[in-house]
């Protein structure tokens, strides 16, 4: 019985500026993804003795949804319209918690892509695989690329990555997990557009002590005022000694950078 097991792993988000919608209804944004690791644990093996064309079994922290709406669930099956699959059991242990904006249902998708293709020799190109990837969310092609653990500027939809080249070695990230569920799409729902006058990218240029001042997340007003727990959050990293501290992504973790 073949089986196979990977590790998809997290990102943070360091600043996130909402900068306009588009025409698709999906917004432009500028944030840098920075690799975390925390993961989760996944595994696929040849089911038996089933007529389902695939089974998820789910272990660790609760994930909500359905099963059918599993990213898992919908890679395999977005594959299957093309390829000729044959049944598989779908094991995942979470340790990524979901809702909290640490990618792990874009990093369980984007790591079932590529297992799946192992798993069946089916020889995706890396268009091929950003193709599907793309199709289950924007962030997913971060956690495609070829040279993993390293931070990416993420703009367009968050799907255009570029490496870059920040030195957080002597950082390490503390991360903090209240306890609410946020909705990327209800946060974005909520979300009131700033002008920035000035790129991320070149914020980040800037010391590192400068950060707090200067790198913001667009989520973090509106979140804040429907969770001011998560505030309180990020409030009590400064107040432990944390150099900068954020919400990631639409929340609702937050993070801390400590010098080692």
């Amino acid at each position: 019985m073949a089986t196979t097991v990977v590790y998809p792993y997290a990102k943070i988000n360091v600043g996130l500026h909402v900068l306009e919608k588009r025409a698709d209804g999906f917004h432009n944004i500028e944030t840098l993804f920075v690799p975390h690791k925390l993961c989760d644990i996944l595994e696929i093996t040849d089911a038996r003795k089933t007529d389902k064309d695939v089974r998820l079994f789910l272990y660790g922290l609760p994930v909500p949804g359905s099963e059918s709406e599993n990213l898992c669930v919908k890679a395999y099956r977005l594959l299957a319209q093309k390829y000729k699959l044959t049944p598989v059991d779908i094991h995942l242990y979470k340790q990524i918690p979901p809702g909290a904006g640490l990618g792990g249902g874009s990093s369980d998708a984007a790591f079932c892509i590529q297992l799946l293709d192992k798993h069946f020799s089916l020889g995706l190109t890396r268009q091929e695989k950003h193709h599907y990837a793309m199709q289950m969310g924007s962030d997913v092609p971060f956690f495609l690329q070829s040279a993993p653990f390293m931070p990416y500027m993420a703009t367009g939809r968050g799907d255009v990555l570029t490496p870059f080249s920040v030195d957080l070695s002597e950082y390490h990230i503390e991360l903090r997990f209240p306890k609410v569920w946020i909705s990327t799409s209800h946060a974005y729902e909520g979300l009131r557009l700033k002008k920035h006058n000035t790129a991320l990218k070149d914020l980040l240029l800037q010391p590192i002590d400068s950060w707090k001042y200067i790198i913001e997340n667009d989520f973090e007003e509106t979140v804040f005022e429907k969770h001011p727990q998560i505030e309180q959050y990020k409030t009590a990293l400064y107040t432990e000694g944390a150099v900068y501290a954020s919400m990631t992504g639409s929340g609702s973790a937050v993070f801390g950078l400590f010098r080692i």
